[in-house]
């Protein structure tokens, strides 16, 4: 007997099973409501930022955050791209002097981290070379999206912390509650990360890694090419923009201009 219709069988079934958990994580498709958080409970937000402007967007988007409330803020940003690093630090000195510094000593989880993870394409790099880059780049997302940096992965962490409270962070935090992104390649690599991980159930994925996608304020009428795969491939449990036009065409949640 041939054995040609137990392997179409056991094909049919395998791919019948990808289909159903894809249908199960994928947000669009199975969108659900966050989990209930008391004030103060250690929540890690997951910053993607681009270079330039959106960077400035990213970082105008955030200018009410409460860190009492994302009590753990990691920043990730593309290799070379020194000027987010100083401006994600810059950001957290800013919020460490408006929510007061005595506060900020007194309570030990809220804390920050800056991620420096490979580019997925570098400027005028040859297509036929970037799926090795954002291969690479993809594999660094899986560390980062698992832990909070450490001094052998990223630029390191506020100075004010000292070895006790790096300690209770790497305790306290692993998978990010909410990952906020807004344009740059990497976002959708660390959201494909995200998904990967939770389509094999990991251990304590369950719940986590939400995912906000803000299209740029310069984007009218169309989304970036970010955007568009994000949405397409149903990613992202919100997809806002900034432009009426956008909305009205069916590619997002209209909000009004979020940046300030």
């Amino acid at each position: 007997m041939s054995a040609l219709p137990y392997i179409f069988a056991f094909t049919s079934i395998i791919l019948t099973s990808i289909f159903l958990r894809l249908l199960y994580i994928l947000p669009a498709l199975n969108p659900t409501k966050p989990s209930p958080r008391a004030k103060g409970q250690p929540t890690r937000l997951l910053i993607v930022l681009g270079s330039g402007g959106h960077t400035a967007e990213m970082l105008s988007l955030l200018h009410t955050l409460d860190p009492n409330l994302y009590t753990h803020r990691s920043y990730v940003v593309s290799s070379g791209d020194d000027f987010s690093a100083l401006k994600a630090i810059e950001f957290e000195n800013a919020l460490a002097t408006e929510h007061g510094g005595s506060k900020r000593e007194i309570d030990l989880l809220s804390t920050y981290d800056v991620s420096v993870i490979p580019r997925a394409r570098e400027i005028y790099q040859p297509l036929l070379t970037t799926p090795w880059s954002s291969l690479r780049c993809l594999f660094a997302c899986f560390a980062i999206l698992r832990t909070p940096a450490t001094q052998q992965t990223s630029i390191i962490t506020n100075a004010q912390r000292d070895d006790t409270r790096n300690g209770i962070l790497m305790c306290k935090y692993s998978y990010p509650d909410l990952i906020v992104a807004n344009g740059p390649a990497t976002a959708v690599l660390i959201i494909v990360a995200s998904l990967i991980f939770r389509f094999f159930g990991l251990s304590g994925t369950n719940g986590k890694m939400r995912t906000v996608y803000v299209e740029s304020w310069a984007r009218v009428s169309t989304l970036s090419l970010s955007g568009k795969i994000l949405r397409a491939g149903g990613m992202v449990n919100r997809m806002l923009v900034q432009w009426d036009m956008l909305a009205k065409n069916g590619q997002g949640e209209f909000r009004g201009a979020l940046v300030r």
